[in-house]
């Protein structure tokens, strides 16, 4: 049997988030791999056994001693939220060990988790999105002149965050440094978008060498100003329905641009695509890379709708990286 790492926790406000798509994902893998869940905050790399002890991670080798008998992992499963687990950091980590992983390559993990960089990589070709202002910690903020560009209402979020950690939706004037400032807490850079009104959906994509799965499209319907933290993982503050109600003809249309964005970037394993629908046209938001596989998480429903059982959607993604080192 082989042996599969979840790499769970993180750095970021979504740790406990990550810990709940890991425990999800072992759940879904544990009848075919053994399957260890591998915590990792900071310099703290371990693995917690039923019993409760702690056995640390050897990360010269990413390896595991347990009685005297070390652990090597033929692949890992990232399921860390924010980093270093979707910002290329442990993707880099894991090339140079030529460990396999689930997600996307270290390159296109740290260009999609700057929002900034990956919407003027897209603009190049020609994706349509929000016009968007890049604030860095430390310059002056010139806000009559922001409000000028984009107009009011507008958002303002962490460049490098997910979970919607740090957003707020601006009104008024005065209230737009007090909200650069909260997303000050969660990165060193501040993303400022115009505000768009319309329909907010998702789609999921997998890909592996011999297999393209377009997940259908999920409409996002929030009782909060918009699709917050709160929104995301509280029962009943958000509805989230799947297929959307939407024309079969914008649902292609979007299932086209989230294939067209996962091949432009160069994606790899499940990854996430949101949107919003405005006059008929939809939006680039954002892409997540290392999308939730909570119960309460976008893909998991999509999948569900499609007919296809996460565990054998996990399976697919790690057959495919484990096929790969043979290859």
């Amino acid at each position: 049997m082989r042996t599969i790492a979840i790499a769970a926790g993180g750095d970021s406000s979504e740790f406990e988030i990550s810990v709940k798509s890991a425990e999800e994902v072992r759940k879904a893998l544990s009848a075919t791999y053994s399957v260890y869940i591998i915590m990792i905050r900071g310099e703290n790399w371990y693995w917690e056994e039923s019993k409760g002890r702690y056995h640390s991670i050897d990360k010269n080798s990413f390896t595991l001693v347990v009685d005297d008998s070390r652990v090597r992992f033929d692949a890992v499963f990232i399921a860390i939220h924010g980093s270093p687990g979707e910002n290329g950091l442990l993707q880099g980590y894991l090339d140079m060990l030529r460990i396999p992983y689930s997600s996307c390559g270290a390159f296109c993990s740290a260009l999609t988790f700057n929002k900034q960089a990956c919407k003027l990589y897209l603009k190049e070709y020609s994706v349509p999105m929000a016009d968007a202002i890049l604030v860095r910690k430390g310059e002056k903020t010139d806000t009559a002149k922001i409000i000028r560009s984009l107009g009011l209402p507008c958002f303002v979020k962490p460049n490098d965050s997910g979970s919607s950690f740090g957003v707020t939706k601006v009104k008024e004037e005065n209230k737009l440094n007090p909200a650069i400032e909260n997303a000050f807490r969660e990165s060193n850079e501040v993303l400022i978008e115009a505000y768009m009104k319309g329909l907010e959906v998702a789609c999921g994509v997998v890909k592996t060498r011999n297999k393209t799965i377009i997940l259908p499209v999920t409409e996002i319907k929030s009782t909060n100003e918009f699709f917050d933290f709160e929104a995301k993982y509280t029962p009943g503050k958000s509805d989230e329905v799947t297929p959307a109600d939407i024309s079969r003809s914008m649902s292609d249309t979007i299932q086209d641009l989230s294939l067209r964005i996962y091949d432009l970037l160069g994606c790899k394993g499940i990854v996430r695509v949101d949107f919003i629908i405005v006059n008929n046209n939809p939006y680039f938001l954002e892409i997540n890379t290392v999308p939730g596989m909570t119960a309460e998480s976008i893909i998991p429903k999509q999948a569900q709708a499609a007919g296809i059982d996460t565990g054998d959607l996990y399976t697919m993604v790690i057959e495919d990286i484990l096929n790969g080192v043979t290859a």
